[in-house]
């Protein structure tokens, strides 16, 4: 058996600021939202063009918000931009907009170049080249 990862779930509270977000900045590709009225439930799935495994974004009544800094579990969500310039020109029009960088750009100590931002709802996002 060889097995990849499918997709990734984050859940969020706005789910249609959440999607644009990816949609503006990662190019990201959305299907039609599923809703399960019965669970209150909604997500779309969000596809990128480099074939990347897929993010799920969801909102469910009952999930509420409750972030600390670093915690156990999902630390972070990365898109590769194809090049160092790339990094620098999203990281910088991120900044722009209003978003936190909090890291980079930089070449990290093993090797790799990418800054580290917010989402709108404070999900940690690297940008790697």
């Amino acid at each position: 058996m060889k097995a990849g990862v499918a997709h990734i779930g984050l859940f969020c509270s706005d789910l249609e600021g959440i999607r644009a977000f990816y949609e503006k900045y990662f190019d990201a590709v959305c299907n039609d939202k599923y809703t399960n009225p019965a669970k209150g439930f909604e997500s779309y799935i969000l596809s990128f063009g480099n074939g990347a495994c897929q993010l799920e974004i969801m909102r469910k009544a009952d999930v509420s918000a409750k972030r600390q800094p670093a915690a156990l579990g999902l630390a972070h969500v990365s898109f590769s931009v194809g090049s160092k310039e790339n990094v620098d020109a999203l990281t910088e029009r991120l900044k722009a907009d209003g978003y936190s960088v909090i890291d980079g750009p930089r070449t990290t100590g093993d090797g790799f170049y990418e800054s580290a931002v917010l989402d709108p709802e404070g999900n940690h996002v690297e940008i790697t080249g």
